[in-house]
């Protein structure tokens, strides 16, 4: 396992992440903690999780993949083992659909990560997507009625700073990021947070695969210069990339079957740029979902990658990624397939 520092934690992050959301929906409790067991095995040691997981968000099941690892940590007792990182997240059944990044409600929704983990802190807390409309979860511009919001009717930046800033001080969270931001959002939080001597962000999980590249326009410069590092999700784009679902495919218990509305990764355009990756992969000699996961790996400005896995043949087969380097003609045919049909997926 590779590692990367995070010097506001002083510690060492893998560059591999383990990835929970199925856990509670595709994956039952005793799955999840052989999940964990095999991840500590190999060296994972950053779990990420949230407040609404499982995915897809579902009322009566909202919270059970943080109570799935809480009673990992109960059993195993091997917290300090882990870099943990949570989030707050604006769903409309949690708060009544009034979530706000304010002392309030950021105080009472690490009340109940806390609970539900059986921990005394998190190692980094984040903003699971801004207050704010913008192009997240795969709008591709920035749209009129975006532009139209009034933003003095939410949060002010520094007043959710500060909230996280106090929450740092109490030792219930030792640092904080942001989530589906966009280059604007990372920006004012920094200058915000440089403005008044406060801790700013130090990562923002954003989408990031060969399906969606678009954090490295404007994204990947910030996450370099102002030292935000990307936590890379999807990075198979819901397991597509992994060639599962070819030829129309819909393999039993799979994402895409069990839940149709994740649709944008196989529209026509990304469609098309799979089979071209998946011949790549195929004339590389390699397996197609470690050659996503290794282009993700390679990144300069990606501080872990985000796996997901619903069995521990995956999980194995995507930390594997970490031993695959791509050459430069495997590089190459990769940035004509995205010349050719750039971010088919966002």
């Amino acid at each position: 396992m590779q590692y990367t520092h995070l010097p506001q934690l002083e510690a060492k992050v893998s560059k591999i992440c383990l990835g929970t959301m199925t856990w509670g929906q595709q994956n039952n409790e005793a799955e999840a903690h052989a999940q964990m067991d095999f991840a500590l095995s190999q060296g994972v040691n950053f779990w990420d999780t949230a407040e609404m997981y499982p995915s897809p968000p579902d009322k009566d099941k909202q919270g059970d993949t943080e109570r799935f690892m809480g009673t990992w940590f109960a059993k195993n007792h091997k917290r300090q083992e882990v870099i943990l990182a949570s989030k707050i997240s604006p769903m409309g059944f949690l708060r009544d659909g009034k979530t706000r990044f304010n002392a309030k409600h950021i105080s009472a929704a690490i009340d109940g990560n806390l609970e539900r983990l059986q921990t005394d802190y998190i190692d980094l807390y984040q903003l699971h997507w801004p207050e704010r409309q913008t192009n997240f979860f795969g709008t591709r511009g920035y749209t009129k009625d975006m532009a139209k919001q009034d933003l003095s009717e939410l949060t002010p930046f520094l007043e959710t700073l500060e909230a996280l800033n106090g929450e740092i001080k109490k030792g219930r969270i030792r640092a904080f990021g942001l989530s589906n931001d966009t280059a604007w959002g990372v920006m004012r939080y920094v200058c915000e947070a440089e403005k008044n001597g406060l801790a700013g962000p130090i990562t923002v999980q954003n989408p990031y695969s060969l399906l969606n590249r678009l954090f490295e326009v404007g994204l990947a410069e910030v996450a370099h210069r102002e030292n935000v590092g990307l936590l890379a999700y999807s990075p198979l784009g819901f397991g597509v990339l992994s060639g599962k679902y070819s030829g129309g495919r819909r393999p039993d218990g799979a994402r895409l079957t069990l839940y149709e509305r994740f649709e944008r990764y196989i529209n026509a355009e990304a469609k098309w740029a799979t089979e071209q990756y998946a011949n790549i992969a195929e004339d590389a000699g390699l397996d197609m979902a470690q050659m996503a996961l290794a282009f993700v790996n390679q990144q300069p400005f990606v501080t872990s990658n985000i796996i997901g896995a619903t069995s521990i043949e995956q999980l194995k087969a995507n930390i594997g990624s970490m031993n695959v380097q791509l050459s430069d003609d495997v590089l190459s045919a990769i940035e004509e397939v995205h010349r050719l049909q750039p971010n088919p997926a966002p």
